[in-house]
């Protein structure tokens, strides 16, 4: 991340695979994201890993979010 870029949180999951996908996903829109494993080291069932984005592009991040669908089988 660098200096000059306010990032923001705008997802969470408990799979580091999903947030690696979505990210992998908003890179293809043009939005920059990083992902951030808070999970535990020994214990992956606590915590959460979490995709941030710069704050300028929030909003976009999150309307691309929300338009995927909840469930993947409902694809």
């Amino acid at each position: 991340m660098n200096d000059k870029n306010n990032w923001v949180c705008v997802y969470k999951t408990g799979s580091k695979f999903e947030a690696e996908a979505l990210c992998g996903n908003l890179e293809n829109e043009g939005i920059p994201c990083v992902v951030l494993n808070k999970q535990d080291s020994s214990y992956l069932a606590f915590g959460y890993v979490e995709l941030h984005v710069p704050q300028e592009r929030q909003q976009e991040a999150l309307a691309f979010i929300n338009q995927l669908p909840q469930n993947p089988n409902e694809a």
